[in-house]
């Protein structure tokens, strides 16, 4: 376990930091670890010890960048709020920076932990708005059923099919779940 505000998590910073930087300047295609160690003051070894390779190190610092940083708003009904949230997932995934994070998180992640991580971003998200709307006595389905009938829709045509996306889609997804009007 990573100990909060120790050495490993100042290295992580230190690193996921120069990746930021160098990728801004350099463009991503010249990162090496040589160059990403020698901008985060740490060796060479340190990277291929902590992460095994370039990919792994990029992974990581994508499944970082998905987190999300604020809760969901909170709209005022279960729709409202599945919608809101729904339009800015798909804008923030499919756009080219979101596209990029996916790939990178998904292509070093040989045990599937990351992809698990993001998985776990979204279902804590949808959990909130359900827990809201459950206080407010709105009938909710489980997290399992958003994530199966809103998230991995969006997921499949960000990937594979990402022409025409738009927030129409999502409050079509939205909607196919929860009906087109608040409860």
């Amino acid at each position: 376990m990573v100990r909060p505000g120790g050495r490993s998590a100042r290295v992580q910073a230190s690193v996921h930091a120069a990746v930021h930087e160098l990728e801004a300047e350099l463009g991503r295609e010249a990162l090496t670890v040589p160059l990403v160690a020698t901008r985060a003051g740490v060796t060479p070894s340190t990277i291929y010890r902590r992460w095994g390779d370039l990919q792994e190190l990029l992974s990581d610092v994508a499944v970082e960048r998905l987190r999300p940083e604020t809760a969901p708003e909170d709209k005022g009904s279960l729709r409202s709020d599945l919608q809101a949230w729904a339009e800015q997932f798909l804008e923030e995934m499919a756009a080219p920076t979101g596209r990029a994070y996916i790939r990178d998180a998904l292509l070093g992640d040989p045990d599937g932990s990351n992809a698990g991580q993001c998985s776990a971003y979204a279902a804590e998200q949808i959990d909130v708005i359900l827990d809201r709307a459950a206080n407010r006595e709105e009938t909710t389905p489980d997290v399992e059923t958003v994530l199966d009938r809103v998230v991995a829709p969006m997921m499949y045509r960000i990937l594979f099919r990402p022409d025409g996306l738009d927030t129409a889609y999502a409050r079509q997804l939205v909607a196919g779940l929860v009906g087109s009007t608040d409860h």
